[in-house]
C-alpha cells in the first residue's frame, strides 16, 4: 500500500512539474532540460558497456525492457517476462546493454533497415530523410532499472554515447529515427536535437500497445555542427557534445572486426530457438511473407530446423538467388581501356555476393565496360577482380551501381565463404583469422 501511494505521489508531482515546464517558451524549456545533463567523462570501472550477446544479457535485456514497458502502459506482461519483438531476431539488429557489478541495467537496441523495414515507417513518413541520403535505424527498446533512473544520467548518458559511438563507427548509419512518447519527445530535441517527423502526434502506435507517439529524426553527419552552439563553453559534465564526439570511455566494450562489415549478429540457432520458439511464439506468430523473408535471411542448414514452417505454396515472396551482406568497404574502379574506356574512380562497396556487389560512386560511372576493381576487405584484405556495372541507381538512388564480377580472386572467395558460414560476428572473426 505504502508503495503503491508513493508511486501516484510520484506521477502526480511529474505531472505538475511537466504542466509547469510546458507553461515555458520553447527555448527556455529546451535550456532547463540541458541543465540536468550530468555526463561523468570518467565513469566507474563497476560499469560496463557492451553489446549483448550471450543468454543471459540478452534474457536480462528483455527482462528489463519488459518490466519498463508494462510500468509505462506500453505493453501488457508477456507470460516470458520480457519484450521480445521479431526485429531483435535480425542480424541488422545489435542489442546493446550496460552492466553494473555484472547486472544488466540498462538496454538499447538498434534496428538497421532490412527487408522488414523498421517498426515505425508503418506510421510516418520518411522520404524527407531518404533525400539526404545514408543509411537509416531505429532507436528502440531504450530501458534504464528503477534504481539509476534518478542518478542523474550515471547510466543513460553512457548508454546514449555508446549508441553514438557504435552508429557511426560501426553500424554504417548516418540517419537515427525515434518513436517516442510526447512527453518524452522534447528531451530528444533539446539534448539531442531530433527533428519532429511529422507535426501532429500520432494516435495509437500499435509497436506500444496503442500508445500515441511522436516521429523524429537526427542527422549523425549534421548534428555536431547543430549543437555546438547550445553547448559552447559548457564545462565537461554538462557538454554533451564533448562527452559524445571527444571523450574516450575505457568502459566501452566496442567490436574488434577483422572485415569491413557492418554487422555484429550475436543470434546462434540455439539463441534464435530459445527466445522465439522456447520462451515466445515470436516466429509461431508471423505472416506468410515474414516467414519467408526469415528463410532467406537465414539460409543456412544450421537455421532450417527451427525456423518458422514455410507456407505449402508460398507466397510470391522473390528471394535472391545470392545472399548479399553488409559491408563499408573502399575500392577504386579501373576501366578497361581496351573497352574504350579509361579513367579511375573512387567507390564505397556498401553490399557484396559472391558473384556481384552494390557501390556508390560520387561520380559518374559508365555501364557495360568492364573494369579492374580493387576492394579492401578489411584491415589486411584486399582483393582484386573483374567488375561490370550492369545498373544505376542500384537501390533507387544516383551514384548506386550494381556491379557483377566476372572471375572471383581466392580472397574474394574466401571473404564471402566466411560471411556465409558464420553465424555471429565471433565466428566470422574466428573464421578468417587465417586471411592474414
Amino acid at each position: 500500500m505504502v508503495n503503491g501511494t508513493l508511486k501516484t505521489t510520484r506521477k502526480m508531482v511529474h505531472r505538475v512539474l511537466r504542466r509547469m515546464l510546458a507553461s515555458l517558451p520553447r527555448e527556455t524549456r529546451f535550456a532547463v532540460y540541458r541543465s540536468f545533463v550530468d555526463c561523468d567523462p570518467a565513469p566507474s570501472d563497476r560499469l560496463q558497456l557492451k553489446i549483448a550477446d550471450t543468454r543471459e544479457e540478452l534474457e536480462a535485456s528483455f527482462s528489463l525492457l519488459h518490466d519498463a514497458y508494462v510500468d509505462a502502459g506500453f505493453m501488457k506482461p508477456d507470460p516470458s517476462g520480457m519484450r521480445v519483438t521479431i526485429y531483435h531476431a535480425l542480424p541488422t539488429t545489435t542489442t546493446l546493454c550496460a552492466k553494473w557489478d555484472g547486472e544488466v541495467v540498462g538496454t538499447i537496441s538498434l534496428i538497421r533497415e532490412s527487408a522488414f523495414g523498421f517498426p515505425l515507417q508503418k506510421i510516418f513518413d520518411l522520404s524527407g530523410v531518404r533525400l539526404k541520403g545514408g543509411n537509416l535505424a531505429e532507436v528502440s527498446a531504450l530501458a534504464v532499472h528503477p534504481r539509476f533512473r534518478k542518478t542523474g544520467g550515471a547510466i543513460l548518458f553512457p548508454l546514449m554515447k555508446f549508441m553514438y559511438e557504435y552508429a557511426t563507427k560501426y553500424f554504417d548509419t548516418r540517419h537515427l529515427l525515434i518513436a517516442v512518447n510526447p512527453n518524452r519527445i522534447e528531451m530528444y530535441e533539446s539534448l539531442l536535437f531530433f527533428e519532429r517527423l511529422t507535426a501532429n502526434v500520432v494516435e495509437n502506435y500499435d509497436f506500444a500497445n496503442g500508445a500515441p507517439a511522436v516521429g523524429a529524426a537526427l542527422d549523425l553527419q549534421q548534428a555536431p555542427a547543430i549543437m555546438a552552439p547550445a553547448y559552447a563553453g559548457k564545462p565537461p559534465r554538462k557538454n554533451l557534445l564533448a562527452y559524445f564526439t571527444e571523450f574516450r570511455l575505457a568502459n566501452l566494450q566496442l567490436p574488434n572486426r577483422r572485415y569491413f562489415t557492418t554487422n555484429d549478429p550475436v543470434l546462434t540457432p540455439y539463441l534464435l530457438d530459445h527466445f522465439f520458439n522456447c520462451r515466445t511464439q515470436g516466429f509461431a506468430n508471423l505472416d506468410a511473407r515474414k516467414k519467408a523473408l526469415l528463410h532467406s535471411i537465414y539460409d543456412l542448414p544450421a537455421y532450417r530446423d527451427i525456423l518458422p514452417e514455410l507456407p505449402a505454396h508460398g507466397d510470391g515472396v522473390k528471394l535472391r538467388q545470392h545472399q548479399r551482406y553488409s559491408v563499408k568497404c573502399p575500392g577504386r574502379i579501373r576501366l578497361d581501356a581496351a573497352q574504350g574506356g579509361g579513367g579511375e574512380f573512387d567507390v564505397q562497396v556498401i553490399e557484396v555476393s559472391e558473384y556481384g556487389f552494390q557501390a556508390y560512386a560520387r561520380e559518374g560511372l559508365p555501364l557495360n565496360v568492364w573494369s579492374s576493381a580493387t576492394v579492401q576487405l578489411g584491415r589486411t584484405e584486399i582483393s582484386v577482380v573483374k567488375a561490370l556495372a550492369v545498373r544505376d541507381q542500384a537501390n533507387g538512388f544516383n551514384g548506386f551501381y550494381g556491379f557483377r564480377v566476372g572471375e572471383p580472386d581466392l580472397v574474394w572467395r574466401k571473404f564471402v565463404s566466411a560471411l556465409e558460414n558464420g553465424h555471429t560476428h565471433e565466428d566470422l572473426e574466428h573464421s578468417t583469422m587465417f586471411l592474414a
